[in-house]
């Protein structure tokens, strides 16, 4: 099979480009990723050469071209069916597409006041209510989740959709967001996860420094 290449961002700071990362190093998929950092205060110039949108992450499988995070996964899932990135029950794998969308285009207060940062120390920030709103929204979700599956993770192993959660739980735990016991657990599994820790330890080794993130 041609191989598949995955253009991601900044590692410490780009939670778009952990998102399909993730999924696909958590689930066994071969693919080779290359950094281009956010250098530039629009963006890097260079994303022009490689995505339709001038943004990343997106996969090159030969001629191919996929971008933005949820297709990515969606295209990997059916290149590798055998990987399991959804649930196999095709009413777990609903709901899972139901959360990884919702997150995908939700939560935009959350995402605007606490920027991803792998390397941030931890330290709570005055917070609106909306962002709050998001805050008890996602943990609802994770609550539900894990009490239905019996966790670890929202659907029992590692899926797309604990991907797709993944920079939240960073977000959680920078911030200071949570003291709830249920999602702590939560998030210690997806922080332990060695895929997780793989991206982490790149992060943390990354010199650049994108102002606007440093919330």
């Amino acid at each position: 099979m041609t191989k598949l290449t995955l253009y991601v961002g900044n590692k410490n700071y780009s939670s778009w480009s952990l998102r399909p990362w993730l999924a696909l190093e958590a689930c066994g998929v071969p693919f080779e990723d290359v950094v281009i950092p956010f250098d530039f205060e629009a963006g890097n110039p260079k994303f022009r050469d490689i995505s339709p949108t001038g943004r990343v992450p997106v996969l090159h499988h030969g001629d191919i071209r996929v971008w933005e995070s949820l297709a990515i996964i969606e295209y990997v899932a059916e290149l590798f069916p055998q990987a399991g990135l959804w649930p196999e029950d095709p009413a777990e794998r609903a709901v899972a597409r139901s959360y990884s969308m919702e997150m995908l285009s939700g939560f935009r207060a959350l995402r605007g006041a606490c920027p991803m940062n792998m390397r941030r120390e931890k330290r709570a920030i005055n917070l609106p209510n909306d962002v709050l709103g998001d805050v008890e929204r996602i943990e609802t979700i994770w609550r539900e989740a894990v009490a239905r599956s019996g966790g670890p993770f929202l659907f029992g192993r590692f899926t797309a959709a604990d991907a797709m959660f993944a920079p939240v739980v960073n977000r959680f735990e920078v911030y200071d967001l949570t003291r709830n016991p249920g999602s702590l657990a939560y998030m210690d599994a997806v922080k332990t996860h060695p895929a997780f820790a793989k991206w982490q330890e790149a992060a943390l080794q990354e010199t650049w420094i994108v102002p606007e993130d440093e919330a």
